[in-house]
């Protein structure tokens, strides 16, 4: 039998034939095991919000991270409960009831990016929309924005090798000519030189760039010497093992500045990953 056609980009004609979304995924396929996840990022002037729900065979949590930037604040949880109901994603919705947070966004259209590459004797997909407007209500006790900005819906899933790291980063902004810009970059999955996730939008219309190099968790660099600078303003980490199941996270609200490929940044919000998982 024949390997499949990838890496593959979409969306578009000749998509592989493998146990991908929305179709069914068995718990285990080319001898590893089904990890599917998707994170939803807001990046707002006043107040940014991620959440996630991820599933690694059997295993699944859920978590999210509010940054209050003009105060300061940050708060988060993660929970491992089986059945938590804590953050509901469902379609353009997201719900978080939580203890200290309560939040209702709905996630409205924008262009997206799909891509399947090699990992491992496996495979991971990916479907990633920046840019994308999202619009509804956050409050903490004694706060509440009523938020109508833009940010990132992200959407994976595979059978990805066993040890997978790597660094990520995606945010919204305005180029230095006023055009709308947002990204998705990567180093270390979904990452070949040509029909990879990286994805840079423009007035909503993506397009993909070189391979990139992160510089840690402080800068982008991109195959022309220009760099994407970061600075931080809060970070979540979080290190976790179940003996056959094990991971080191890093996520960081911040803001942007530099280049973006061959395009000057006036500003820039967003968030930069690390994560190194045995799973």
């Amino acid at each position: 039998m024949s390997s499949p056609p990838i890496p593959w980009r979409g969306p578009g004609p000749d998509r592989p034939d493998l146990p991908l979304p929305p179709g069914p995924m068995p718990l285990r396929a080319a001898g590893q095991t089904r990890k599917r996840w998707r994170y939803l990022g807001l990046y707002d002037d006043e107040v940014m919000l991620c959440a996630a729900r991820a599933q690694v065979g059997p295993l699944s949590q859920s978590f999210w991270v509010l940054w209050d930037r003009a105060s300061g604040e940050q708060l988060a949880h993660t929970s491992v409960r089986p059945g938590s109901r804590e953050v509901r994603m469902d379609g353009p919705s997201l719900e978080i009831e939580a203890r200290g947070l309560r939040a209702s966004l709905r996630i409205g259209e924008s262009a997206p990016i799909e891509s399947i590459c090699p990992s491992g004797s496996g495979w991971g997909w990916t479907r990633k929309r920046a840019g994308v407007p999202i619009e509804g209500t956050i409050e903490t006790p004694g706060k509440r924005w009523d938020v109508a900005g833009h940010g990132v819906d992200d959407e994976s899933a595979g059978y990805h090798q066993r040890h997978t790291s790597w660094h990520w980063s995606a945010g919204v902004g305005r180029a230095g000519d006023g055009r709308a810009v947002a990204w998705n970059l990567v180093e270390g999955i979904n990452d070949p030189a040509e029909r990879s996730e990286r994805a840079i939008w423009v007035e909503g219309e993506p397009a993909e760039p070189a391979p990139v190099r992160f510089d840690a968790m402080e800068a982008i660099e991109f195959g022309s010497g220009k760099r994407l600078e970061f600075a931080a303003e809060s970070e979540r980490a979080r290190n976790e093992n179940f003996l056959l199941i094990r991971s080191r996270y890093r996520h960081r609200f911040g803001s942007f500045s530099g280049s973006l490929g061959d395009i000057e940044l006036a500003s820039g919000l967003g968030v930069m990953e690390q994560h190194d998982a045995v799973w």
